[in-house]
């Protein structure tokens, strides 16, 4: 083979991925809304949470509809007079932290308990895997709802309770894959060149397990967005003065029969924007990382 004709493992992945058109629209809609989310405070305009920037006698304004001083609002306004665009794009702002956060954490518990449980085998993967299975056993909204009566109300709360929800999904995911690899050559020449334990695994066997925790991190990003904004919908999530697409949603319930449908569509439909986006790349990457799904 010619060498020039060689080409690097993420250049052939960058390949595949983009045969899919959906999976293309996927990555450039949710590009589009981490852009967004990132310069919410200076794209949005106004800040939402602001009570200096606030003004009752803009409430419940129609979309495109615009206040007294001539200024438009394109998505409308709330009970409160706050831009419903800006609160988006702050919720967003929220949510996506929340979710990356709360992901990254709850994969760094599970993953190294995966580990462990395939690598030492015995009582330590029975006692775990007893764990993960009593875990999963219960609904992941009811975990979160007790989570959060305990914890009480807040960014970190909310972060711990999805961490603490999460971390089993990850912990059998990369359990199963790592099993796989405990078998394999490289893993007994290790272990027969006498290498620690820890080096064997984090060195050598956590390597071979990425491209699974990849696809279980952005299922895992969505799932823990639509739960954040579950619990704020519900009021047990953020407070009131955080911005959430959850407590938008709420805000604007109590308004829907009335006709006035912008204050929770809204909001609504960016949180299904979001998670459809990430739910698309995720499934992509699935397709391309797992030999046995593609054609």
């Amino acid at each position: 083979m010619n060498p020039m004709e060689k080409s690097s493992p993420a250049k052939r992945l960058f390949k595949q991925y983009i045969r899919s058109r959906m999976a293309v629209i996927g990555f450039v809609v949710f590009a589009a809304i981490v852009f967004i989310a990132v310069l919410a405070p200076v794209l949005s305009p106004q800040d939402p949470y602001d009570l200096t920037q606030l003004d009752i006698m803009d409430s419940l304004l129609k979309p495109g509809q615009t206040n007294m001083d001539g200024v438009p609002y394109i998505l409308g306004t709330d009970d409160q007079g706050r831009d419903i665009l800006s609160g988006i794009m702050y919720g967003l702002r929220t949510s996506l932290g929340v979710g990356a956060l709360s992901a990254f954490f709850a994969l760094i518990i599970g993953s190294a308990l995966g580990l462990i449980s395939a690598y030492f085998g015995g009582k330590t993967d029975a006692f775990i895997m007893r764990v993960v299975d009593l875990q999963l056993s219960f609904p992941a909204i009811l975990v979160a709802l007790v989570l959060m009566a305990i914890l009480g109300q807040g960014v970190d709360k909310i972060i711990i309770a999805l961490i603490i929800v999460q971390w089993a999904y990850y912990a059998r995911t990369i359990r199963s894959t790592a099993l796989v690899e405990t078998q394999k050559e490289y893993i007994e020449s290790a272990v027969c060149l006498a290498l620690s334990n820890t080096r064997i695994v984090f060195r050598h066997l956590l390597p071979n397990c990425i491209p699974p925790m990849i696809v279980v991190v952005t299922v895992r990003v969505a799932a823990a967005i639509s739960l954040e904004a579950t619990l704020s919908f519900l009021g047990i999530g953020l407070p009131v003065t955080e911005p959430s697409l959850g407590l938008l949603i709420s805000n604007g319930f109590e308004y829907m029969l009335s006709g006035r449908y912008w204050i929770s569509f809204f909001p609504g439909m960016a949180l299904l924007v979001a998670i459809v986006s990430i739910n698309l790349v995720g499934d992509h990457l699935r397709d391309i990382l797992n030999p046995r799904l593609q054609k």
